[in-house]
């Protein structure tokens, strides 16, 4: 690393590289110091958050820059792992990379012969309330044996091109958007997953987009169950045209000592200001002796709020991650990590698309 404030290069500017910008200028001691972004309207917009950086024309250039310390892509999914292994191959940083970290089998391999210091971006760790979920888990549960994440949330966003509605560029709804609860699922019940059953599909969204000559595929709806070694079990629930509930994600975990439970509300900008306040996250502790329901709010700090959708969790990766970069904290999220939430959503849409179980070996 460099002298003085941690240097990033960003490569993909788009809604989710914004949100990191915004809260890379948040974090003390670091500072965005090169970008690319293809498309001009982002890069314009990107230009505003990070008015010190160079504007890159390829990530060939971002890579000629001197001085950075690490990098971060938030580009498309379909270019994560050609964008590794460039830099792999030229200049290999240390890399924070949006999930999914890929998108298909074929890439698997790629992945794994990657020799890079990766970092996958699964912010859904980092949310206060989920952090504490994780944090109580087992202490309130004995060892937890079940689990049930529930997300009722927003159609996906558009996006440059509508990149996100097809199957071919995302990996699929149970890849794209679901691979950050198969990696809680992993952190929660310490154990790796050994069959798959899932039922899901395109119900009510983007179903009369076109793009150009090209019709949406992307999945809005399923339910997952997750078999685990320890003969712990999971499941998955997924609903993307409930954006009127009150709490986006639930998280529920029972054992023999008892129920954990979190709540996390959608993107604060979402909420209809004539309910009032946005809601809160909570986290419930239920113990089963002696009964007796105990709730924690956790109230986010308004900066936080404001730069980003995901309940402030964007800082406190980014916070972690330069802990780790300076030597002072873990490296917690691993390229092996990133590449089981990829596996296990390959899996479950194997499963839908089959309708029979997936088994991992």
């Amino acid at each position: 690393m460099t002298a003085g404030a941690l240097r990033y290069g960003v490569i993909g500017c788009g809604m989710m590289g914004q949100e990191h910008l915004r809260n890379i200028a948040l974090l003390p001691g670091a500072r965005v110091a090169a970008i690319v972004e293809p498309d001009a309207d982002m890069a314009a917009i990107a230009a505003t958050l990070a008015p010190g950086a160079v504007l890159c024309a390829d990530l060939a250039a971002l890579l000629d820059i001197e001085g950075l310390d690490c990098l971060l892509i938030a580009s498309p999914n379909h270019c994560h792992v050609a964008q590794l292994e460039e830099i792999a191959r030229r200049r290999p940083l240390p890399v924070m990379v949006e999930k999914p970290l890929y998108i298909s089998e074929a890439e698997a391999a790629r992945v794994a012969a990657l020799d890079l210091p990766v970092w996958v971006a699964m912010e859904y760790r980092y949310m206060p309330a989920i952090a504490r979920f994780l944090d109580r888990i087992d202490a309130v549960t004995g060892g937890a044996t079940m689990l049930t994440i529930r997300e009722h949330r927003f159609p996906f966003l558009p996006k440059v091109g509508g990149w996100n509605r097809f199957n071919r560029y995302t990996g699929g709804t149970l890849v794209e958007k679901c691979c950050h609860f198969f990696d809680l699922m992993r952190l929660a019940l310490k154990s790796d997953p050994v069959r798959i059953m899932a039922s899901g599909g395109q119900m009510v969204n983007h179903r009369a987009e076109r793009y150009g000559d090209a019709v949406p595929d992307i999945w809005d709806s399923a339910y997952v169950i997750v078999d685990f070694a320890s003969g712990a079990r999971a499941m998955l629930e997924l609903c993307m045209y409930a954006e009127g509930s009150r709490f986006q994600e639930d998280l529920s975990a029972c054992g023999p000592a008892g129920r954990i439970e979190a709540r996390v509300p959608g993107p604060a900008r979402f909420w209809p200001p004539a309910l009032g306040p946005s809601p809160l996250a909570e986290v419930e502790e239920s113990p089963r002796q002696p009964p007796g329901p105990q709730v924690t709010r956790l109230p986010l700090d308004p900066a936080l709020q404001a730069a980003g959708d995901h309940n402030g969790a964007t800082f406190h990766q980014h916070r972690a991650f330069a802990e780790a970069l300076r030597g002072r904290g873990p490296w917690s999220v691993s390229l092996s990590d990133g590449a089981w939430a990829v596996r296990m959503g390959l899996a479950a849409q194997r499963a839908v698309e089959t309708g029979q179980v997936a088994y991992i070996h």
